[in-house]
């Protein structure tokens, strides 16, 4: 007896077509809710009742005719589909569990990181953007390599592995994948356009018409999508309520609104601040660093910053992890600069650094270049940014040096020679 039940989700969700287009194979009826007044994304799924059978409150959630409630993409899409769909032997179901965890694992990241702000729903980071690029463009490699004999993913059939993938790269195809990007992939682009032509994949997703001209990020789209705060109207005071407001003391104008790192300061009981020995500096580090994510590196940013650095204000250190032999996968190598950057965040207006893993799983290293204020160490200024900054050596550069200019160059950028490490870049880290 085939599944029947309800899908919550919101429109246009393109994790939620992926079951919806192994319904279409499978027979599954599914009715979805996906606007108001059935199901309004950000209230419903908040609800107690919601909650009772979707603890996370995330959609796509489907909740089956007879009860059965489960959540997550890619489990609804493999309980409405059939034995075809997941494998029909132990062998087939891993090699489709394989590419469906390579689509969550390997594409959706810099998928995101790339499309999201064409859409306006991410501010867009040039370096993590242009990082993003390289990473789609290893995934269609790996998948163009696979598909040079291989008509769909696994054996001969359209399967969960197909349906998964193609959904995944949905919204890449859709913005960013102009003809010139996605030309060299030609086995990629031959299946994924079989696939959008079978009728099932039809049915969900229509006539998908595939980028003619990659889309950039849109300041105004992103600038509309943010949350708007509530002004209530003020009503017409009465003349008692008027008498009132002349007994009061004027009140002092509200405080101009804080960013996060601020934010976080003021939360804190009041101390000294660690840097306020320090004369002002002409370099504004703020502006640097807004040229650094919205501007080109090479021609805007790296220019600014050497025409405004004040040598006798700012100093620049190379940092080298000290136990390398210590790093195994690269994604906890990763952690391991993450993990300080959240730890450092109130030191984020006082300096700036560019974070590099080098190498391969189980032979890596890591190292980076940081600006500080002043000309010494900052993290003994303050007990709270002590934690990680042992493991690693540090040795103050000379701003005039070439080496250091070769060195601010390549790790700003996250290109070059990096001669001096001996292993290949793998990833990058910014801490502004």
């Amino acid at each position: 007896m085939a599944v029947a039940g309800t899908l919550y989700t919101y429109p246009e969700n393109w994790r939620a077509f992926k079951a919806l287009i192994a319904a279409q194979y499978s027979g599954a009826k599914i009715r979805v809710l996906s606007s108001p007044p059935h199901f309004h994304f950000g209230q419903t799924n908040k609800t107690p009742e919601f909650l009772k059978k979707f603890p996370v409150g995330k959609v796509p959630a489907f909740e089956g005719d007879d009860g059965f409630c489960v959540f997550e993409s890619n489990a609804i899409a493999y309980y409405v589909s059939n034995d075809e769909l997941r494998g029909a032997t132990k062998e087939t179901a891993a090699e489709i569990v394989q590419w469906v965890n390579f689509a969550d694992s390997d594409i959706v990241p810099p998928a995101s990181t790339w499309v999201f702000p064409t859409l306006g729903i991410m501010h867009y980071n040039k370096q993590a953007t242009e990082f993003a690029k390289e990473e789609v463009k290893r995934v269609l490699g790996i998948l163009d390599c696979h598909l040079k004999t291989q008509t769909f993913l696994v054996g001969e059939r359209i399967s969960l592995a197909d349906i998964t993938v193609v959904c995944t790269l949905l919204w890449l195809y859709k913005q960013v994948l102009e003809p010139a990007f996605r030309q060299p992939y030609v086995n990629v682009n031959r299946w994924f356009v079989t696939c959008l032509n079978q009728p099932q994949f039809k049915a969900v997703l229509g006539d998908v018409k595939l980028c003619e001209k990659m889309a950039q990020f849109d300041a105004k789209k992103f600038a509309e999508n943010q949350p708007k705060k509530d002004t209530p109207k003020k009503e017409k005071p009465t003349k008692e309520e008027k008498k009132q407001e002349k007994k009061e003391e004027k009140k002092p104008a509200p405080e101009e609104e804080l960013d996060e790192c601020d934010q976080a300061l003021a939360a804190e009981p009041k101390s000294k601040d660690p840097f306020a020995h320090l004369p002002k500096s002409p370099f504004i580090m703020d502006e640097f660093k807004r040229k650094y994510s919205n501007e080109d590196t090479l021609t805007v940013a790296l220019p600014h910053f050497w025409e405004h650095f004040d040598k006798e204000g700012w100093s620049i250190w190379y940092a080298e992890y000290r136990f390398p032999e210590e790093l195994t996968q690269t994604f906890m190598s990763c952690n391991l600069i993450t993990g300080m950057f959240q730890r450092l965040d109130k030191l984020r207006k006082n300096a700036f650094a560019s974070v590099i893993l080098f190498g391969t799983n189980n032979d890596s290293s890591i190292s980076g270049v940081w600006v500080f204020r002043g000309q010494e160490l900052a993290f003994p200024l303050s007990p709270d940014w002590q934690v990680d900054y042992e493991s690693y050596t540090w040795r103050k550069l000379d701003s005039d040096s070439e080496e250091c200019k070769t060195l601010v160059k390549e790790y700003f950028m996250w290109e070059g020679d990096f001669k001096h490490v001996g292993k290949s870049f793998n990833q990058g880290k910014i801490f502004k």
